[in-house]
């Protein structure tokens, strides 16, 4: 047997050889022009025929790239790239070319998916629309339809998120898959952001996403809504997402309590999670809640609570004059809007003054997604991502009606729970700022990394509603389902 295994290796030899002097001569390359580049590139080499055999492991590796891959990419104009943004329209590539290899090309059914490929398509009639009728006094950059693009990719990245997991979400699993990957690994690092001695460490290695609202939004309520709905959890798991939610409220209330994205995001989401849980105490609680809205004692606290007459001023006004001056320039085309990321120039063009400040050259943002999507794509713009919203509503409550009750083994009723109680928050997030659909000049491809999560999430209400039976109540697991299958 040692004889046949000598002469095995040296038979092989030659190419092992070959492979070794590769690996050397790779080597030494990535030594010489060491690089984000060049490591993203290899990572990409090496990840690209595993997600072609397994495209969805792509949804818990763009999980890790929108957390824990704190790297960004220059494009020659002010807008930076990252992994996550450019891991969305790779992964698309390869559930492409996945169903294309296995000769059956299949996309989840969806009402959703109308508006949402519709509002895509609005977007750019609204770009040729805003190009052909162009202010000629207005300056724009020589790379302004670079700017115009990225910020229209930014909703088609969205959208893709959003597909990627109702199409690669194959089996519940899939969903079990991508909730415990966020929650391990963006739970694990909030923890550890927020222990004392510890969260300078940890923040280098860690993105934006953590200082973004739809991050924290997501996180309470994922964890929140297994807590109310799994009731098989052990309970090493529930006392961990009861730290998670604690980590959470204590970041929104306490620690971030200046920036009310955080904790009015989580209270929607919480009450949202009761209203659903809790059908019973659904009139008793509105009633409470009115009582003290007529007393005059619920604002007055969440006022003051929020900042304040301090807060007001510097921060609550201004933001009217700043979506005054955007609805202001909108007006030259309220139909289709001025065209992606268009309203900029625009609303630059003359001074703005708000109190005793006064900007002679103002870089305008609305800081609200609304306002935002109605001066990109006009009123008709705004009216399809309604519909989408509408159809993502519909969706969430009727799996909330499949899974009315808190059974053994929850996992498809906390998920479908929590990422309706998330999407309602997320309704509330865009009045605040540009958080769902960033603005490519304001909050951009850095916050992209956080609201990506909230559309993958959101991609599973889909895959959930397009699973066998089986999923269900009685029966949660649908381990015969494989990955991309």
């Amino acid at each position: 047997m040692l004889t046949s295994l000598r002469n095995r290796a040296q038979q092989h030899n030659p190419t092992a050889a070959l492979v070794a002097a590769a690996v050397l001569a790779l080597a030494f390359l990535l030594g010489q022009r060491a690089s984000a580049t060049w490591l993203g590139l290899l990572i990409a080499g090496l990840g690209a025929p595993v997600l072609l055999i397994w495209p969805a492991l792509g949804l818990p590796a763009l999980v890790v790239a929108a957390l824990a891959v704190p790297i960004e990419f220059g494009t020659g104009t002010d807008v930076r790239l990252n992994p996550a943004t450019l891991l969305v329209p790779a992964l698309t590539g390869v559930w492409l070319l996945s169903m294309v290899a296995r000769g059956r090309v299949q996309f989840m059914s969806s009402r959703a998916n109308r508006p949402l490929l519709i509002f895509l398509l609005a977007g750019l009639l609204s770009l040729l629309i805003g190009i052909a009728t162009w202010d000629p006094t207005v300056p724009r950059s020589g790379n302004f339809l670079l700017v115009q693009l990225a910020q229209w990719a930014i909703f088609a990245f969205s959208a893709l998120a959003f597909w990627l997991t109702a199409n690669l979400a194959a089996g519940e699993r899939w969903l079990r898959r991508l909730t415990a990957t966020f929650l391990l690994v963006g739970g694990g690092l909030a923890i550890l952001r927020m222990t004392p001695g510890l969260g300078g460490l940890v923040a280098p290695l860690t993105t934006a996403a953590f200082v973004r609202a739809p991050f924290w939004v997501l996180l309470a309520g994922v964890a929140a809504g297994q807590l109310l709905w799994n009731r098989g959890l052990a309970l090493p798991a529930r006392l961990y997402l009861a730290l998670l939610l604690a980590v959470a409220l204590f970041y929104a209330f306490v620690s971030q309590q200046e920036a009310a994205s955080n904790w009015v995001g989580i209270a929607a989401t919480l009450g949202m999670l009761f209203w659903l849980r809790f059908p019973r105490l659904r009139w008793p609680v509105a009633i409470v809640i009115l009582v003290l809205v007529v007393l005059g004692l619920l604002f007055p606290y969440i006022y003051e609570f929020a900042g304040g007459d301090a807060e007001w001023e510097e921060s609550g006004a201004s933001r009217l004059v700043l979506i005054g001056r955007v609805v202001e320039v909108t007006m030259r085309n309220p139909i289709t809007g001025l065209g992606p990321a268009a309203y900029r120039p625009y609303a630059n063009m003359k001074p703005l003054a708000y109190g005793r400040a006064y900007w002679v050259t103002p870089q305008i943002n609305s800081h609200n997604n609304y306002v935002d999507i109605f001066a990109h794509q006009g009123v008709v713009g705004l009216g399809i991502f309604g519909w989408f919203a509408f159809e993502i509503f519909r969706l969430g409550r009727r799996l909330h009606r499949r899974f009315a009750d808190a059974p053994a083994d929850g996992f498809a009723a906390g998920y479908a729970n929590g990422v309706l109680a998330t999407a309602a928050a997320a309704l509330v997030l865009m009045l605040f700022a540009d958080w769902i659909l960033p603005f490519v000049y304001n909050i951009g491809f850095p916050g992209f990394q956080a609201s990506v999560l909230m559309w993958l999430f959101l991609g599973g209400l889909v895959a959930l509603d397009n699973m066998s039976d089986s999923v269900s109540p009685a029966s949660p697991t649908n381990e015969s389902a494989t990955a991309g299958s």
